[in-house]
């Protein structure tokens, strides 16, 4: 073992051992001054030793979850989050429901994540500390449809270039772009030591020294990179992280952003300004107003131009935005170099969100930029936006396999607009400890007439985007009552529609509540009475709420002459003979039939089985099928909490819209 090596594991032992024996009102203390200094990394590790002592606290739980969530411990996070939602059901701690859907989107499992959006966006909260995430989680339920749509339309794409440790190490990389044969980048990648730590204070004073983020550059010749240098210091300060840079088409002015801490997550940037003057760079010095303000944040500079018109783009989180860091702009006056007052990018690009990272294209006119807001896959994305009469279009999703479900920034294109590079966290980022925590450079090589840099997009509202998403709500589900529509009775039709038998079980919460909770005391009561409600949220409403989007969707395919065929499946619990479970089966699926009969004051009924050519036509298809096979479900009718109200019996009492299909 090295001495390096052996220091650092005495370290990690003594700091550990010190740690566990620590009280919990110890812990509480360190957890408080961690959140405070949103040292998210610390908090977790307090809140672990806390979670063990005492797993009982759910505000506790829920401190846990959001401390892991925000130091990139997804799974930590996904997994105690579920458990508080289990014991809490979003009562205390509604929000639970959201950051659920935010983490499996982060997944790619937009199917489960849209149902815990919907979930949160169902609660009945009150106006104000819930608005925004209300508003956000009803855009997040159609961007993940959007996502299944895409994923499925585009199938699997090839991944991005991943630039070797020539460019990329275990700590982030991002803010690339091409100049004149070089690729500029920023990195906070700590230098190698020659020699170990000789004792344990110097590996001490190693762990404590902060280490600011720098620019490099790297020469590029035939696409790979060259030994990077660091720029000097007229460009890079020793205490102040370097964040990113922009050099204008003339090559003698560079903008640097330089940030200083706030605290362990947040900080306030400036930009400041470099000119090249006797062949090198010279000093940079902060810029003054109207580009720089008191006490906001200002970076992400992009030095560009509009229409011949020189112009600085930046982000900033300065008043008069939508909120969050904002992508704003100034035009340059070209006599004394000084820049006009910054001009909002609007709010068609700007959000409630953070927006973030410009890099304008002259050429196409063309703003790209990020935000976690507009519809997305998952974290920062990147969009487009086109300029035209001094205002930006509705912004686009780059799609795959440009955006990923983790943050994707600093999206930049070179100038003859053959490669794109980005910063990205994704899968097969470089990381030390915890996956996905640190930013790597990503390329995109355009190598045949593709236009790459404005991808051909899905269009959202056309019949065909319809149709995909009436695929992606089957199987639907819709669940019954015991012994319902018409109980103990041998027809195989009924005169109730769903919505009716739908409306009269959901009456009978209160009922399942009790029944199923009956003879149960403390957190198990209350977990079964969550299940019950859940049940009857999660599954019976939400499955007339599928059926509801299906049959919009429905009428708007149907006029556009679609055939469309519906394949209907039903199912029943163990509770009566397979015979009567058959005829049950078929007067359930009788019911769905008045449904579509009655529904849109029965605009389906002369589409079904329709023989005009040209026009719209439903083709019902019906397969009867009675009990479940190898139900676990009590099968003892005098066991009705078990056999009737437990949420495992009422699942099997359904039918489902099997499939759709389309064309002849």
């Amino acid at each position: 073992m090295s001495k390096f090596f052996k220091y650092a594991s005495i370290l990690c032992f003594l700091t550990a051992g010190s740690a566990w024996a620590q009280s919990n009102y110890q812990l509480r203390s360190q957890i408080i001054e961690a959140e405070s200094n949103k040292d998210w990394f610390s908090a977790c590790q307090y809140y672990n030793r806390l979670y063990y002592n005492d797993s009982t606290n759910l505000k506790m739980r829920y401190g846990y979850a959001t401390a892991a969530r925000l130091s990139y411990d997804y799974d930590v996070a996904l997994r105690l989050y579920n458990g508080l939602a289990a014991i809490d059901n979003g009562k205390r701690f509604p929000l639970t429901f959201y950051w659920i859907g935010q983490l499996l989107k982060s997944k790619q499992k937009y199917k489960e994540a849209k149902k815990w959006f919907t979930k949160f966006y169902k609660l009945d909260l009150k106006k104000g500390k819930y608005t925004y995430y209300k508003n956000k989680s009803k855009l997040e339920m159609e961007a993940c449809d959007i996502a299944q749509i895409i994923l499925n339309e585009l199938g699997k794409v090839p991944p991005l270039e991943h630039l070797d440790a020539t460019i990329n190490t275990k700590q982030s990389e991002y803010g690339a772009f091409e100049k004149d044969s070089s690729l500029y980048f920023s990195s906070i990648r700590v230098p190698e030591r020659k020699t170990a730590p000789q004792d344990v204070e110097e590996a001490m004073a190693e762990a404590a020294k902060i280490h600011y983020s720098k620019i490099f550059k790297s020469d590029v010749k035939n696409q790979k990179f060259k030994k990077i240098k660091q720029l000097d210091t007229l460009i890079n300060s020793n205490y102040l992280n370097n964040a990113n840079t922009s050099i204008n088409a003339e090559n003698n002015v560079m903008i640097v952003s330089r940030c200083r801490a706030l605290n362990a997550s947040d900080y306030q940037c400036d930009l400041y300004e470099s000119r090249f003057e006797n062949k090198k760079w010279q000093q940079a010095v902060k810029m003054p107003e109207p580009v720089n303000q008191m006490s906001v944040s200002t970076t992400q500079p992009n030095l560009t131009r509009i229409d011949g018109k020189e112009v600085l783009f930046f982000a900033s989180d300065r008043p008069g935005g939508e909120g969050g860091l904002d992508i704003w702009y100034c035009y340059k006056n070209l006599a004394d170099g000084s820049y006009d007052k910054p001009i909002n990018a609007g709010n068609k690009v700007n959000s409630p969100d953070d927006d973030i990272t410009p890099w304008y294209v002259e050429e196409t006119k063309t703003l790209y930029f990020s935000s976690t807001y507009h519809k997305g896959y998952g974290g920062f994305d990147i969009f487009r936006s086109t300029f035209s009469n001094g205002q930006f279009s509705e912004p686009e999703n780059l799609n795959l396999p440009i955006n990923s479900s983790h943050n994707d920034v600093y999206y930049t294109v070179s100038k003859d607009g053959r490669r794109m590079y980005l910063s990205s966290n994704r899968v097969g980022s470089l990381f030390e400890s915890k996956q996905n925590c640190c930013n790597d450079i990503f390329r995109y090589v355009v190598t045949d007439n593709v236009d790459t840099v404005k991808p051909t997009l899905p269009v959202v509202d056309t019949v065909k985007v319809m149709k995909e998403q009436m695929k992606l709500l089957v199987p639907l589900t819709l669940y019954f009552h015991n012994d319902e529509p018409d109980p103990k009775t041998k027809n195989t039709t009924t005169t109730k529609s769903y919505e009716t038998t739908f409306t009269e079980y959901k009456a009978l919460l209160p009922q399942y509540t009790k029944e199923y909770s009956a003879g149960l005391k403390g957190m198990e009561k209350e977990i079964a009475m969550n299940r019950i409600t859940n049940f009857f949220n999660d599954s019976l409403e939400a499955g007339l709420d599928a059926l509801n989007q299906f049959s919009n969707l429905l009428e708007k395919v149907l006029r556009n002459g679609e055939t469309v065929k519906i394949t209907l499946k039903g199912y029943c619990s163990p509770l009566a003979s397979t015979e009567y479970n058959v005829i049950l089966a078929k007067r359930r699926i009788s019911s769905l039939r008045n449904y579509f009969a009655t529904v849109k004051g029965g605009a389906f009924n002369k589409y079904v089985d329709n023989t005009k050519e040209g026009e719209g036509k439903i083709i019902f298809e019906q397969v009867d099928v009675g009990e479940l096979p190898k139900s676990k479900v009590s099968d003892n009718f005098k066991d009705k909490q078990n056999s009737v109200y437990s949420p495992f019996a009422a699942s099997e009492r359904k039918i489902q819209i099997l499939a759709v299909s389309f064309g002849k």
